[in-house]
């Protein structure tokens, strides 16, 4: 571009009072001044640096508007339509709650409680002692404790194991094939030489046997960390070592599952059974296969959830009334044999296809009528468990193919409705899987369409 052809579009570019008192008022209403005065001025900036860059962006009112208007959308929480098929979205906040779980946060955020009241003694209790009888009867564990997340619980775990005036950190044995990288690009490697251990690695990638445990222990071990691999599988030439096998070597077992499955779900470990075998410490999440809200849960030998419920970290890692209200009601129904209906997460993993198909057919029945322009069509699909589980359990599914306009722009449109509706775009087409539709998406789906195809 010419320098004359980039100064004459920067020259173009709109006053930002202008565009304020006109295309982006509904903002300024919406939204607040203050907040659209400051998209409008982002987005004019990025325009100045494309113009910059050699680019010819359009730069009127009505675009720097648009953009204004994206950029405020994309900044607070709403409401989306899964549509992807995949359960536990980590980008979409992973599990939904029940409504048992939802009620009793919103009854924790909008009247006192009891979170660290001791109601029998009028005296200051504890937000630790809540969960506990309700984990230690799911789990068969002596005590148990919750904070924020697992990586937080794993982190604490391994803090906690060092002794007081120990000069020398102690060290954690831990299998190759076990050092995996979570969500985020963080790895368990640097998450826990943050709590001050060495990790011993043993064994390689695909083959770790018990002997390589023995030879690794010494005067420094205080404990073998066995890690489930959730977000992967390692097929062919493979050998591991089951937590039953290392509790036979003497050190405490902390055993780091993840998931946080207490029902069978697709073969993933048990928290009871981990326990059973003979992990002195087991950590899950709260928010994958548990379905209940993003929490770390660490349940085993009263010793050892001791010395953790007294750790200085414990304060920085502590879960706060709206999630300890949540949990309590999520883990209340795995006790009443209730959580395969009640909990979304479990529902929508174990719903028969033949449900899951007559949702779909519904669905491309009132999209065809409404949205004539649109070609659908219910086709075979496969859903996944997602949020870094069950990472080769496929689940068979049923998806409304649309067509009739670019994927893309249509998958975009939908995008930008109210709300937002997330699908996927495969072979030439829009894929709405059905499995992950919660009550009320359907209409939702049907006027993002509408919209979409007419706009």
């Amino acid at each position: 571009m010419l320098d004359a052809e980039r100064q004459s579009l920067l020259r173009k570019l709109p006053a930002v009072d202008a565009v304020l008192r006109g295309p982006a008022a509904h903002l300024a209403e919406r939204h607040g001044r203050a907040a659209a005065t400051a998209a409008v001025r982002e987005v004019l900036e990025g325009l100045r640096r494309e113009i910059a860059a050699g680019g010819s962006p359009d730069v009127s009112g009505e675009a720097v508007a648009g953009g204004a208007a994206r950029l405020l959308s994309g900044r607070r929480l709403r409401r989306v339509v899964n549509a992807t098929g995949v359960v536990l979205h980590t980008n979409l906040g992973r599990a939904v709650l029940s409504d048992r779980a939802a009620e009793a946060a919103v009854r924790a955020a909008t009247r006192y409680s009891n979170l660290e009241y001791d109601l029998s003694s009028g005296r200051r209790g504890s937000r630790y002692d809540h969960a506990v009888p309700l984990l230690r009867q799911l789990t068969g564990a002596e005590d148990a404790l919750v904070v924020n997340n697992c990586a937080g619980a794993t982190l604490l775990a391994l803090s906690a194991l060092a002794v007081d005036g120990e000069e020398d950190p102690p060290e954690v044995v831990v299998s190759r094939g076990q050092l995996i990288e979570i969500g985020g690009g963080f790895r368990i490697p640097e998450v826990l030489e943050l709590s001050g251990v060495v990790l011993r690695e043993v064994g390689t990638t695909n083959r770790t046997r018990i002997s390589d445990y023995e030879r690794a222990l010494g005067e420094r071990t205080r404990a073998i960390l066995w890690v489930h691999p959730s977000n992967f599988e390692i097929q062919g030439f493979t050998e591991s070592v089951g937590i039953s096998e290392l509790a036979t070597l003497g050190l405490p077992v902390v055993a780091d599952l993840g998931s946080g499955a207490l029902v069978p779900v697709g073969g993933e470990p048990l928290a009871q059974t981990a326990v059973r075998e003979g992990a002195e410490l087991v950590l899950f999440s709260g928010d994958k296969l548990l379905g209940g809200p993003q929490a770390g849960i660490a349940v085993g030998s009263a010793r050892l959830v001791r010395r953790m419920r007294r750790h200085p970290l414990v304060r920085a890692l502590r879960a706060d009334k709206l999630c300890l209200a949540a949990l309590e009601a999520t883990l209340r129904a795995y006790l009443e044999g209730t959580a395969g209906e009640e909990i979304p997460a479990q529902r929508m993993l174990r719903e028969p296809l033949e449900r899951v198909e007559a949702r779909a057919r519904r669905l491309a029945s009132s999209v065809a009528g409404m949205v004539p322009g649109l070609e659908v069509e219910v086709v075979p699909s496969v859903a996944r468990s997602g949020g870094g589980t069950l990472p080769g359990h496929g689940i068979p599914s049923c998806a409304v193919r649309v067509s009739g306009m670019d994927p893309e722009a249509l998958a975009a449109r939908l995008r930008d409705a109210e709300p937002p509706v997330v699908g996927r775009v495969h072979e030439g087409a829009l894929l709405l899987d059905a499995r992950t539709l919660l009550p009320g998406d359907e209409e939702a789906v049907v006027e993002a369409l509408r919209e979409a195809a007419g706009g």
